[in-house]
């Protein structure tokens, strides 16, 4: 099946760079550009693409607002295009929908992994960097004044997969960490994320950071 992009970006020279990387991929199609979130947002309604890839500071409406508008009413996952220095309009994102994030410098292979990661549901992307990356980023966050009521929905056994989830770990991580089967790890995360009402596992590392249950 072929993965169906949309880039969006105010620098058309970035664009062009990411289009010729996407389109040497047999499984990638670059279906459409976008100079700013507004027009991502209307390329995403008339072309339906798989993925989005989703520049932060953008003219008229930035990367934030656009993927909470494409996150509310289109199925495509916005992967976010970042730099270190700019860690909480990344977490804006991540809050706003966003199925994961890419360095800004990543290498051609790592574009295409995250493209395709993203693009299968599993919406993780390299547990070391999102581990660094929240580290950074909640540090400014104030503590959540009370526990989310929606913790109570979960098992003793999704309550300690989603703590292991949040701390960046994949799933053959926290199967050796908790002895338990890798399908067995998926399972517990995909109820996990249906009890939350949470769309993908970054969603469900913003919750476990937003509900306190991670120590900051």
């Amino acid at each position: 099946m072929t993965i169906r992009v949309v880039i969006a970006d105010d620098q058309s020279l970035v664009r062009t760079g990411l289009r010729m990387i996407l389109d040497n991929a047999d499984d990638i199609d670059v279906v459409g550009e976008a100079g700013d979130g507004a027009e991502a947002v209307a390329l995403v309604a008339e072309l339906d693409p798989d993925v989005v890839l989703m520049d932060i500071r953008m003219p008229e409406m930035d990367g934030v607002e656009a993927t909470a508008a494409i996150a509310a009413a289109h199925r495509a996952r916005v992967l976010v295009l970042t730099t270190f220095d700019l860690d909480e309009y990344v977490y804006a994102a991540l809050q706003a929908g966003a199925s994961g994030f890419l360095l800004k410098d990543a290498l051609a292979p790592d574009l295409l992994a995250g493209v395709r990661v993203v693009a299968s549901g599993e919406a993780t992307l390299a547990p070391t960097v999102t581990r660094r990356l929240l580290d950074r980023v909640v540090t400014g966050l104030p503590a959540p004044s009370r526990s989310d009521d929606r913790l109570a929905l979960l098992t003793g056994r999704e309550h300690e997969v989603l703590q292991q989830l949040a701390r960046g770990l994949s799933n053959a991580e926290i199967a050796e960490l908790l002895y338990l089967s890798p399908g067995t790890v998926k399972t517990h995360v995909g109820r996990i994320l249906t009890k939350l009402g949470l769309r993908d596992r970054v969603q469900a590392v913003v919750f476990a950071y937003e509900s306190g249950m991670i120590s900051r």
